[in-house]
């Protein structure tokens, strides 16, 4: 027990004070990014090529005046950011980041609490940052504020269902809701990792994640070029960086979980050696780059389409997640389910390669109709009949 508590504590301060670097690196690495794609230099002044740029704004941050509207309710304005901050973090505890470290007194899962319901858990906790937002929003007593958050709750709400949806066809496929057992089940062959047999769950978990991370095209919230920045409009200070720092903790966490659930996790692709033991600490520290790597190129893909991609009108966000990715995930769960089932049950096939070729040919089968005839250009091209009026 003493070593399972002293292990605990060392994870909990090493994963999440790496979190709180990454995010503050990452903010450097996004302007850096926006800035090499608009032909300019970025921040390069403070610090050897800019590194210190995240320390300068912190601390910036720190030093600016704390305001508080004369009509805000002053508890649930202070309490807002910490609520919508919190369960970023909090997500980030039951993914597995690397093997098992061995160590002389057995073998240490890196994972922060190895949850049997790591899934439930997740969704649990992720869903409790709509409220950070709804609070800001109400407590400054501001109108634009106030439309700010409703806009937030209404689209995080909308969207978490199709996230979901597609999560279970990912359990109903590993049949299990530990973290660390989903990704077990993606070990053996790329083509096991969940991202061929659930090739359309993936993309709807992809699209419902950034419009839970408000990133563009889903930043309605903010829209910081017609509002007056939402549901922050009255925050300043270190009150008004937590939000910043909960949307890339969200976009860290979120990148983490499409590695996790579609990507193999931290397994290394085409190398058998990493799927079992005997663990050894330089095979935890190369699963552990694995799943680092991973993770970054989605935190990039969070880049690339914010500086590539303009944002949608709110009747186009709405519609997209109610009337095309919500109905879709339903029937894609129903035909994904039939089959599992059949694949399993009636062939008897156990889940291997020639398993998830067969699904993944049906996920292609679906894409099809999916990308190049449902749409028609009425839901996210906007209406023609809306353009004429």
């Amino acid at each position: 027990m003493t070593f399972f508590l002293i292990a605990s504590i060392i994870k909990i301060v090493v994963v999440f004070t790496v979190i709180m670097v990454g995010v503050a690196l990452i903010t450097l690495f996004e302007r850096r990014i926006c800035a090499f794609m608009q032909d300019r230099l970025g921040p390069n002044r403070v610090g050897p090529f800019g590194l210190l740029q995240p320390a300068a704004d912190g601390l910036k941050n720190l030093l600016k005046e704390e305001t508080y509207p004369a009509t805000a309710d002053r508890w649930l304005f202070i309490l807002a950011p910490a609520i919508a901050f919190v369960p970023a973090l909090l997500t980030f505890a039951v993914i597995p980041f690397a093997s098992p470290l061995p160590t002389r007194w057995g073998d240490v899962p890196m994972v922060v609490a190895d949850l049997p319901v790591g899934f439930l858990y997740i969704l649990a906790i992720s869903s409790l940052g709509v409220y950070g937002i709804v609070l800001a929003g109400w407590s400054s007593n501001n109108k634009y504020a106030l439309l700010g958050g409703m806009r937030s709750s209404a689209q995080m709400i909308s969207y978490e269902i199709a996230m979901g949806m597609s999560t279970v066809a990912v359990l109903l496929l590993s049949g299990n809701v530990t973290l660390s057992e989903v990704v077990a089940k993606q070990q053996g062959s790329i083509l096991q990792w969940n991202v061929f047999p659930l090739t359309l769950a993936y993309f709807i978990f992809t699209v419902a994640a950034f419009a839970e991370t408000n990133r563009v095209p889903f930043d309605l919230p903010e829209a910081e070029a017609e509002l007056v920045a939402g549901y922050h409009a009255e925050y300043s200070s270190m009150k008004f960086s937590m939000f910043i720092i909960a949307e890339y903790s969200n976009m860290v966490t979120a990148s983490a979980l499409m590695a996790s659930f579609f990507f193999g996790g931290w397994d290394i692709p085409f190398w058998a050696r990493d799927n079992h033991g005997p663990w050894t600490w330089w095979l935890s520290a190369l699963t552990g780059l694995s799943f680092f790597l991973k993770t970054s190129f989605f935190i990039f893909l969070y880049v690339w389409v914010r500086w590539t991609l303009p944002r949608f009108r709110y009747d186009q966000l709405m519609a997209l997640g109610w009337k095309f990715l919500l109905p879709f995930a339903l029937v894609y769960l129903m035909v994904i389910a039939t089959a599992i089932w059949y694949l399993h049950d009636r062939l008897g096939w156990s889940y291997d390669g020639r398993f998830a070729g067969v699904l993944f040919v049906i996920n292609i089968a679906l894409a099809l109709p999916l990308f190049f005839a449902l749409d028609r250009g009425r839901l996210v091209s906007g209406s023609m009949e809306g353009g004429k009026a």
